[in-house]
């Protein structure tokens, strides 16, 4: 069974996968640059009521698994984490700035898939059956 999280009037579990691409796939990322931007989303992420589960990475893109408030901005904190961890990134890691062009160290598409605890088949088939007698 599940955990869910709450604050003063909901109770709420929302879990996100995320995934963030380099500007033109360029594989610059390795073990340091991953643990740089992980420790980059963990510090940001407070500021907007987000926990990183899990995080991982290939040489042209990370993954993040996240919990979230209702109340969080994603979008602003999305904008926010991939400005910072493009500033610092680049800064502290000169042969990444090296290898792309311009100022931006990922792309400005990602992934953003929300994960639930049950298949949607499952949800759907609870949904249909709300009212009926048992």
């Amino acid at each position: 069974m599940q955990v869910l999280d709450n604050n003063a009037h909901s109770v709420f579990l929302l879990t996100y996968h995320m995934v963030f691409v380099t500007k033109y796939r360029r594989k610059v990322i390795n073990d340091s640059i991953s643990k740089r931007a992980h420790e980059i989303f963990v510090s940001i992420a407070p500021n907007y009521n987000i926990t990183c589960i899990e995080w991982n990475h290939d040489v042209d893109h990370v993954h993040i698994l996240f919990k979230a408030h209702p109340n969080t901005p994603l979008s602003k904190f999305i904008n926010a984490y991939k400005s910072a961890s493009s500033r610092l990134i680049k800064k502290e890691f000169p042969k990444v700035k090296a290898s792309l062009w311009k100022d931006a160290f990922c792309s400005k598409s990602f992934c953003f898939i929300s994960v639930g605890g049950a298949p949607l088949e499952v949800l759907k088939q609870y949904i249909e059956t709300q009212g009926e007698k048992r």
